[in-house]
């Protein structure tokens, strides 16, 4: 039997009841047996970015970061939208990425939660993510239309059609991610 995919979910959401992480942990149940979706839960203990501290020894929870990203085959990502933007926090995360030798040439395919049509920071990712040299598994991200903040798991997966939503986006990694 092969080993599943590992993919990393990054959640661009700080809050403790957020729709994005809430999509991704509904990923992680809907999720096929090639696929191994794995959480990320350390955004919040990332040290602010500064380019002078991107030196050996880096702060634990970088180490951490960075390890998670290399250990993944894929990364999926599902981000909030603030004041037209992608959040501070998330771009701090984007940030110490950046000098890493763990992402360049990473899949990823991002998740837009928003049902209201959000895309100014599904924007900016785009441009952040290709400036990064990362390999968009898609030209849009996946749609999973939920009604907003404070969204849980339970109301995801209670949803036929978010359900469907997120078994597309699934799909769609399991076809960039052949088995090796």
């Amino acid at each position: 039997m092969t080993a599943p995919r590992r993919v990393l979910c990054l959640s661009g959401s700080l809050r403790r009841v957020s729709s994005n992480t809430a999509a991704l942990e509904a990923a992680q149940r809907l999720a096929p047996a090639a696929l191994e979706l794995v959480g990320y839960a350390g955004l919040g203990e990332l040290p602010l970015f500064n380019p002078d501290n991107d030196v050996e020894p880096l702060p634990v929870s970088v180490l951490a970061l960075r390890d998670a990203v290399g250990r993944a085959d894929a990364l999926l990502v599902a981000c909030p939208e603030y004041a037209h933007g992608v959040p501070g926090a998330f771009k701090n995360l984007l940030d110490w990425l950046v000098g890493s030798l763990e992402f360049p040439g990473k899949p990823v395919l991002l998740l837009n939660t928003a049902a209201r049509g959000s895309y100014h920071a599904q924007e900016a990712l785009d441009e952040i993510l290709r400036t990064m040299s990362a390999q968009l598994l898609t030209t849009q991200p996946s749609t999973v239309s939920l009604p907003g903040a404070g969204c849980t798991t339970a109301q995801v997966l209670a949803s036929a059609e978010r359900c469907a939503e997120l078994r597309a986006a699934l799909a769609i990694l399991v076809e960039a991610l052949p088995v090796a």
